[in-house]
């Protein structure tokens, strides 16, 4: 029998689009076999029914539908901002904690509902966060992204973030894992290395993903982050890392997200393909491969792997209805309308 290329489940790569709206090129890109995703950036966006647009567009080249994702985490972090509620940066829940916890924890859980209604109102299924990375003062490119430097705070603010996004029919991808934060320099555009033992990171970093936030996440992504005392690999092209303790020790059952393959960090493991590679051996669902076209379709052509079903359909279950719900009137939504009320208080009067 015949299948038709769209209706196939989805592949294990996630890429993006150049622009506004997608040209037929990039329609024909999507169907292709390898395809489960897209992650949408600023340059993608205009306007909330422009977003809306597209997406239904991405969605319509395949049955399943492709998995559509965007770093929204608010502060320096939110792809989306015009029509879209500005969003804090989540060391402002941390700030708010050492004032009043419960108050701390009751922002964080209605920020993730905003955050969640919002996109999912313009059919985006899912946003790369909470970013679990702890805050040690030195970290280029995570600092106020992470909610503490205390795990025993950030671990509690997390899952309500978590709880809001669920909420409002989203699930979450905790980062970077096992931990960026104590590292200076930033993977995007070098190689980082971290010193420390395995016990260190066990009882520090790793305690966010160990406590009841890390029973919520539908996904984790891995940093392109060297432990060196643990193993010789980035952690996410380190079979230890992701099976031996993410699978194994944590019982982790959801989709390990590379990180982007184009960054940095990820150039030890070779050219785009033999990355990709390294990454789906050692336990990534889905890789992501951004901002280079050219790399996307040289990885589509040159790349055949041999795909676990059991993989795929932990792709599809990112967008089945059970977690799924449907996209509420964000105009009559009192839910909505109290939460921007909320996140409204949060921010600076220039914000």
């Amino acid at each position: 029998m015949n299948v038709n290329p769209a209706e196939r489940l989805p592949g294990p790569v996630m890429l993006d689009v150049a622009g506004l709206r997608m040209t037929s090129e990039e329609k024909e890109i999507l169907r292709h076999p390898l395809v489960g995703g897209v992650i949408l950036f600023s340059r993608n966006f205009e306007s909330p029914e422009q977003l809306a647009a597209l997406t239904a567009e991405i969605h319509a080249q395949r049955s399943p539908e492709l998995v559509i994702a965007v770093d929204q985490e608010g502060g320096r972090v939110q792809r989306f901002r015009n029509g879209f509620t500005r969003l804090p940066a989540m060391r402002r829940f941390g700030e708010l904690w050492q004032e009043h916890p419960g108050r701390a924890v009751q922002a964080a859980r209605e920020t993730g509902f905003l955050l969640a209604a919002e996109l999912r109102a313009c059919g985006v299924d899912l946003s790369f966060t909470p970013v679990l990375d702890l805050d040690y003062g030195v970290s280029k490119v995570i600092g106020d992204r992470a909610f503490h430097r205390d795990p025993r705070i950030a671990a509690p603010l997390a899952e309500a973030l978590a709880e809001g996004l669920a909420e409002a029919g989203m699930g979450c991808v905790g980062k970077h894992f096992p931990g960026h934060g104590y590292v200076c320099a930033d993977s995007h555009v070098e190689v980082p290395t971290d010193e420390r033992d395995f016990e260190s990171i066990w009882t520090e970093d790793l305690q966010p993903y160990r406590a009841r936030i890390g029973e919520r996440l539908s996904g984790v992504m891995p940093a392109h982050v060297t432990y060196r005392a643990v193993d010789p690999s980035p952690a996410g092209f380190s079979r230890f890392w992701l099976q031996d303790v993410l699978r194994g020790r944590l019982g982790f059952k959801g989709v390990i997200f590379s990180d982007d393959l184009t960054m940095e960090g990820a150039t030890v493991a070779g050219d785009i393909v033999a990355r990709a590679s390294a990454a789906h051996e050692a336990g990534c669902d889905m890789v992501l491969v951004c901002n280079r076209p050219d790399l996307a379709v040289q990885l589509l052509d040159g790349w055949h792997p041999t795909v676990d079903p059991m993989s795929r359909r932990r792709i599809t279950q990112l967008r089945e209805p059970a977690h799924h719900a449907a996209p509420i009137d964000l105009k009559t939504d009192m839910r909505y309308l109290a939460a921007c009320e909320t996140v409204g208080q949060l921010l600076p009067p220039s914000a």
